[in-house]
């Protein structure tokens, strides 16, 4: 267990702590002062978790630890702190149903890619379309989380009534959600694109 795992771990259990906390707050009937402490310490984890999914593999790559052990539960470590996050968004009404769903399914194919690619001992590592992807999903979790905390009377309604320039929040907030989530299925697709040799044979590959 060398650091970049113990921070894969640490990553899976500062999720589940989040989510606890973050359940706890919204259907707590403590004072408001203790639920906006809460919120702030479940929206820390939450970013301290998606630190880690940087670190980690930045770590093991510099000091040479890249561990199988790492290579299983990294990607499996990322899927549930995506999951979770999008579940708790959708719980909130911070994001539609069928924005989690498209970028969830997208991450389960590529990681089922990944795993045939393994067999085959094949690296798919990850293009500058997979880290914009990363990106922009922090940012957006990053956002979503904001408005949960410090709205207290509801981060949805905030989004719904204030204005941005005349146009209502809600409106850019959707907007980058469905940027999000196209930029997602492309990002996706180079992968089955560029690695197709992996699940077609020669014959069907040449025609």
């Amino acid at each position: 267990m060398n650091l970049p795992n113990i921070l894969t771990v640490c990553r899976i259990v500062m999720v589940l702590v989040f989510v606890v906390l973050a359940t706890v707050a919204e259907k707590s009937t403590m004072p408001e002062q203790y639920i906006f402490a809460i919120r702030l310490g479940a929206y820390i984890l939450a970013i301290l978790a998606g630190l880690t999914d940087l670190l980690d593999g930045y770590l093991a790559r510099k000091w040479n630890q890249v561990t199988d052990f790492g290579a299983l539960m990294d990607p499996l470590a990322d899927k549930i702190f995506v999951t979770a996050t999008m579940l708790v968004a959708i719980e909130f009404r911070l994001m539609p149903a069928w924005i989690a769903i498209a970028v969830l399914c997208r991450e389960f194919m590529v990681t089922g890619l990944r795993t045939l690619a393994a067999k085959k001992q094949v690296v798919i590592s990850a293009d500058r379309w997979g880290k914009l992807k990363t990106a922009l999903q922090m940012v957006m979790l990053a956002i979503a989380g904001l408005a949960w905390v410090f709205e207290m009377d509801g981060a949805v309604d905030w989004l719904r009534v204030k204005y941005f320039y005349g146009i209502r929040l809600w409106y850019v907030w959707m907007t980058y959600l469905c940027g999000i989530v196209l930029v997602t299925v492309f990002s996706g697709l180079g992968y089955f694109i560029r690695f197709r040799f992996l699940f077609l044979d020669k014959k069907e590959e040449k025609n």
